[in-house]
């Protein structure tokens, strides 16, 4: 089968999933300069194409501080914010203006024979964000540097509404006529939370939010964001999205995801696949442990097909599989299961066995194995089951570093040892719970 296929049908569950939601992406002035910002733009179309709304903000610090070294004029900077004198907003409106009409440019091209072929994507931009002045703070003057005082969230509803991409630049502008510079992680932030946005995307250089070692952090609950932040510093860039992401979850947004640009089909594979490509700060439990329902039988076949092709686990068939459901336990992310594992208690015993342990091959070497073993010993306490055996071919030591002691087929309850399959030659393990 080839890769293009298989990945389409695992993307299928998101393509679903991602359908009429609202998207508010960030794209940051070295972005927009970067080698694959065209596939970028490809990704984007294909976003629209499959349904989801997006609204796009755009920064321009790089290009303003191009515009200003031209003109022989310097940067001033308080923390992470730029004070913006009338000579450098000028520079400002220069840049933020060229980036809008070459984005607006590249969104509306149509070329036989590209990713662009055949989109015909409508591009809106306009008075959509209302802004004020920071004003004086401790003595220093902001000048034109501003802050969202209000985004038309009616206006942008409305053009999404119509299967319109909304462009929104880093200014705003005021109702006595002015013009502010705004940052653009405050733009995206404002109008995720504005909108009640089902995701926040920001870009960056890095793929995502590392920890000391360099490793990257898959998920972030609000409380682990704050340590990282306390970490970083809000004026790292890592630190400054992590900040926006962290405000705008606590703001109502469900998910921000933090990412990278100059990574190929980030915002695709962070957005369609299991583990993503970035860094996820979410208020939600992404996974959740639980008991099985009738309803879940077709996701545990297809988690424990590849095992029972393999031998690793004995095979089960559906039928079988609805009958005996109430005795599975599984652990469930984004609506897919990722590990499970079932406790049948021994007619007549004190005893039960743990069978059918899987976990996908994405989630291994997380601890989903030991979270579910936990779970099973738990139930299996409740039920008033004293010894817990496990038959296996391939996992003993896993077991055996488990707590689990190797045994016999003659120690097996009679009820059990009576169908004991030989030519498979399963190894015996028990555990005194």
């Amino acid at each position: 089968m080839p890769d293009s296929v298989h990945w389409l049908r695992h993307a299928s569950p998101y393509i679903n999933a991602h359908r009429d939601r609202t998207f508010v992406l960030m794209l940051p002035g070295e972005a927009l300069e970067h080698e694959g910002f065209a596939n970028i733009v490809h990704d984007l179309v294909l976003l629209h194409s499959l349904g989801v709304r997006l609204v796009l903000v755009y920064g321009a610090r790089m290009q303003i501080a191009q515009r200003l070294a031209e003109r022989g004029l310097g940067e001033s900077y308080q923390g992470e914010l730029r004070i913006t004198d009338s000579a450098a907003l000028t520079a400002v409106i220069d840049a933020v203006g060229t980036l809008r009409t070459a984005l607006e440019a590249r969104l509306s091209m149509d070329m036989a024979a590209s990713p662009m072929q055949g989109a015909r994507l409508r591009v809106v931009s306009g008075n959509l964000v209302t802004a004020k002045p920071i004003g004086v703070v401790d003595g220093i003057d902001y000048q034109h540097t501003g802050e969202v005082r209000r985004i038309d969230r009616k206006g942008i509803n409305r053009l999404l509404d119509e299967r319109t991409l909304v462009l929104l630049p880093p200014l705003g502008t005021s109702p006595t006529g002015e013009v502010f510079n705004l940052s653009c992680e405050e733009v995206a932030r404002q109008t995720a939370i504005a909108l009640a946005a089902d995701k926040l995307l920001l870009l960056g250089s890095e793929a995502g939010i590392l920890d000391e070692a360099g490793e990257l952090l898959r998920e972030l609950t609000p409380a682990q964001a704050d340590a990282q932040l306390a970490r970083l510093g809000v004026e790292s860039e890592a630190g400054g999205l992590l900040a926006a992401a962290l405000a705008a979850c606590r703001g109502g947004v469900g998910r921000s995801h933090i990412i990278s640009y100059r990574q190929d089909s980030a915002l695709l594979s962070e957005l369609f696949t299991r583990l993503g490509s970035g860094t996820l700060i979410t208020k939600e439990q992404m996974e959740s442990l639980r008991l099985a329902s009738i309803e879940d039988v077709g996701g545990l076949l297809e988690l424990i097909a590849p095992l029972e092709e393999k031998g690793i686990l004995l095979r089960r068939s559906r039928e079988i599989l609805e009958q005996e459901i109430e005795r599975f336990s599984l652990i469930e992310r984004d609506g897919l299961i990722i590990a499970c594992a079932g406790l049948y208690p021994i007619e007549g015993t004190d005893c039960g066995e743990l069978a059918c342990l899987a976990v996908h091959a994405d989630y291994r070497h997380e601890s989903r194995g030991e979270q579910l073993l936990a779970h099973i010993e738990s139930r299996a306490r409740n039920q008033g089951i004293k010894t817990l055996f496990v038959l296996t071919t391939r996992t003993a030591h896993w077991f055996r570093e488990r707590g689990f002691m190797q045994s016999s087929v003659e120690r097996l309850p009679s009820i059990r040892a009576s169908f004991y399959n030989y030519q498979r030659g399963s190894k015996v393990f028990e555990k005194a719970l």
